[in-house]
């Protein structure tokens, strides 16, 4: 039906060259409504076609053409009564590949350069969150101005650590499941006793008063002779 038609894929000014073998089945012109069957048939297929391939990409044509075919080759429904059904072959230009890699280099290499920014940036932050390399960074970079120091601290208050989201997950889930192992292994009520005081204890050595609070309002110290609840 269609030979060597020009389609574009999803990249601007890129295009597929294809061609699409269909059948129809239906009615005949008369209760069509058209004159030629052919031709509703023919623009179904090149629409459904053109709609699949312009989100694919010429550097993969074998997976854009299965994509193409695992609707195609089913009978659609192109009008009232009229189905159609279709192959497609497609093949790729040597300049639409080429346009196609040089497009996919520039954005590895503006990917690339992000990344190399990034981590510069998270490098500089480390640094300069900490007071004691703040200062060797300082004298290495500005020695004639080591007085003037004061007024990059000043301007860095609470400037934080970088945060390193893939190892906060995983420490967070190592805790997440060792908290859930603990609360398995205490069975009884003198067991949550002992270790309530031990955390409340620990968290008054550490300086963490606001958890220590929080964790004393759980921990109930019990009559002598009483029972633990």
């Amino acid at each position: 039906m269609l030979n060597n038609e020009r389609m574009a894929s999803h990249l601007a000014g890129v295009f597929f060259t294809v061609h699409i073998e269909g059948i129809w089945r239906g009615p005949h012109t008369d209760s069509l409504g058209h004159p030629d069957p052919v031709v509703v048939a023919r623009h179904h297929l090149r629409r459904q076609t053109a709609q699949i391939l312009s989100q694919h990409s010429v550097l993969n044509p074998a997976s854009s053409q299965d994509a193409a075919n695992t609707v195609l080759m089913q009978w659609n429904q192109a009008a009232l009564g009229l189905e159609v059904t279709g192959v497609v072959r497609l093949t790729v230009p040597r300049h639409d590949r080429n346009h196609a890699e040089e497009h996919a280099r520039r954005h590895q290499a503006s990917e690339t350069a992000y990344e190399d920014e990034r981590q510069r940036l998270v490098h500089l932050q480390r640094l300069l969150a900490d007071p004691e390399l703040r200062l060797v960074w300082w004298a290495d970079r500005f020695p004639e101005r080591l007085a003037n120091l004061h007024e990059l601290t000043a301007a860095l208050q609470g400037l934080s650590m970088p945060h390193d989201s893939s190892e906060s997950d995983d420490l967070r889930g190592d805790i997440g499941r060792f908290i859930n192992q603990l609360f398995a292994a205490l069975h009884t009520p003198q067991q949550r006793e002992v270790f309530l005081r031990a955390l409340v204890q620990t968290l008054h050595a550490l300086g963490h008063h606001d958890l220590k609070t929080a964790a004393t309002q759980w921990h109930r110290p019990h009559e002598p002779g009483s029972t633990p609840t």
